[in-house]
C-alpha cells in the first residue's frame, strides 16, 4: 500500500533565512568612529584633498590628477610604507600633480577569490569583517594624518557609513557602474566619485550612471547607529568617467576619447575623464602600465585637457603572489591580487611627467 509522507505542522515550517549559516552584529558606524576618530590633521587633509580634487575636475587646476597605488591592501604595514614613499613625491610635485594614494579594501570577483581587507583580513577564509573594518578605518587616518589624501572603490553599499569620511576620491567598478543600488550611494557620497565603464568596455553605462548620480535619491541603508532607515540624497555633481578597457580592448585611444568627451556634451555632463593604466587598458599585463601611462601624458602633453587624471596599480615591489594565510611566507609589498609595477618604476614614471608637464 502506498504511503503519503507527512509534512510538518505549519507551525514547524520556516520560510526565512533557509540558506544562512550564521548571522553576526557589527560595531555601528558611530561606535567605530567613536574608537577611531578623526583629528585636526587628518579632517584638514581629507577636505582640503576633496577641494583639490574638485577644482580639478571643474578645470580650475591644471594639475594632472594621478591616483596611484596597490591594486589591493593586504598588509597595513606595507601600506603605511608605500604611503610614506608617495607622501615624499607628492609634496615636492604637488605644483604640477595632484597625487591621492589608491587604497581598496574591496576587491569584486568574476566568480569567486578573495574579497578583500574588510571581508577577510586574515586571509584564512574567517571572515573577520568587524577587524577589517577597523583595520581599514585605522589606516585611512594614518595616512590622512600622515598628510596623503587616498582613494578607494565602494563595492558594499554598507560599507561607506564606516569609511567614508576619511576617502577623497571613491570609485564605482566596472561591475557595479550599472547597479541602481550603486548609483543611488553614490548620489549621497561626501567626495568626488569616479565612474569606471563596463566590463563590456562601454562607455554609456558609466555615463549613465554620472547623471543617475546627480539626481536627488531615496533608498534603503543604515544610518550611523547601525538602524535601517530610508536614505534621502541631494545628488552628487562630481562624477568623472573613468575609462579602464573592456572585452573589446583598451579605450584610451585618441579616437576613443574623442568619443568619450562626446558622450559627456551630448549628456550635459563636463567633458573629462580619468585614465586607469591597468585591467584591460594594459591586457592585464602590468608590465604595459607605464606603456599606457606614457601614451595619455603624451596625449595630455599635446593639448587634451579633457585628460584630468590617471590611475595606475603600484606596490613596493612589482609582480603579484597567491593569496596565502601564513602571512610569514608571503612577500612583503607585492600584491595578492592583480599584478602591480613596483616602487622604482612608480617613482621614475612620476618625475618623468612631472617633468614632461613643465
Amino acid at each position: 500500500m502506498n504511503s503519503t509522507p507527512l509534512s510538518p505542522p505549519l507551525s514547524a515550517q520556516s520560510t526565512s533565512n533557509l540558506r544562512i549559516k550564521s548571522l553576526e552584529s557589527l560595531v555601528s558606524p558611530a561606535r567605530l568612529a567613536a574608537l577611531l576618530p578623526l583629528d585636526s590633521a587628518a579632517t584638514q587633509t581629507i577636505l582640503s584633498g576633496r577641494c583639490a580634487v574638485e577644482r580639478v575636475l571643474s578645470g580650475e587646476d591644471a594639475r594632472l590628477l594621478a591616483v596611484v597605488g596597490p591594486c589591493s591592501i593586504h598588509d597595513t604595514a606595507a601600506a603605511s610604507d608605500y604611503a610614506a614613499r608617495l607622501l615624499k613625491l607628492a609634496e615636492t610635485m604637488a605644483d604640477r600633480l595632484l597625487i591621492v594614494m589608491r587604497v581598496y579594501f574591496e576587491k569584486p570577483r568574476t566568480t569567486v577569490g578573495w574579497k578583500g581587507l574588510i571581508n577577510d583580513p586574515h586571509l584564512d577564509d574567517s571572515f573577520d569583517v568587524a577587524s577589517g573594518l577597523k583595520l581599514a578605518r585605522g589606516l585611512l587616518i594614518q595616512i590622512a594624518q600622515m598628510g596623503l589624501s587616498t582613494a578607494t572603490e565602494f563595492l558594499e553599499p554598507i560599507t561607506p557609513q564606516y569609511i567614508a569620511d576619511t576617502i577623497v576620491l571613491g570609485a564605482i567598478g566596472a561591475r557595479t557602474t550599472e547597479s541602481p543600488t550603486h548609483r543611488q550611494m553614490a548620489s549621497g557620497l561626501s567626495m568626488p566619485v569616479g565612474f569606471k565603464n563596463s566590463t563590456d568596455g562601454s562607455l554609456q553605462a558609466a555615463v549613465d550612471a554620472m547623471q543617475a548620480a546627480r539626481t536627488p535619491h531615496s533608498f534603503l541603508g543604515i544610518d550611523n547607529e547601525g538602524s535601517t532607515c530610508v536614505v534621502s540624497t541631494t545628488g552628487n555633481p562630481w562624477g568623472v568617467l573613468m575609462l579602464r578597457g573592456g572585452r573589446s580592448g583598451s579605450n584610451y585611444a585618441p579616437e576613443i576619447l574623442h568619443e568619450a568627451r562626446q558622450r559627456l556634451e551630448a549628456a550635459g555632463l563636463p567633458p573629462r575623464v580619468i585614465v586607469d593604466c591597468s585591467h584591460a587598458n594594459s591586457g592585464k599585463d602590468h608590465r604595459r602600465q607605464s606603456v599606457v601611462w606614457r601614451d595619455v601624458v603624451r596625449q595630455r602633453v599635446a593639448g587634451d585637457r579633457s585628460i584630468v587624471g590617471l590611475m595606475l596599480e603600484s606596490n613596493i615591489h612589482p609582480g603579484s603572489q597567491p593569496v596565502n594565510s601564513n602571512r610569514a611566507t608571503l612577500a612583503y609589498g607585492v600584491s595578492i591580487t592583480d599584478g602591480c609595477i613596483g616602487w622604482d618604476e612608480t617613482e621614475d614614471l612620476l618625475r618623468e611627467t612631472h617633468a614632461q608637464l613643465g
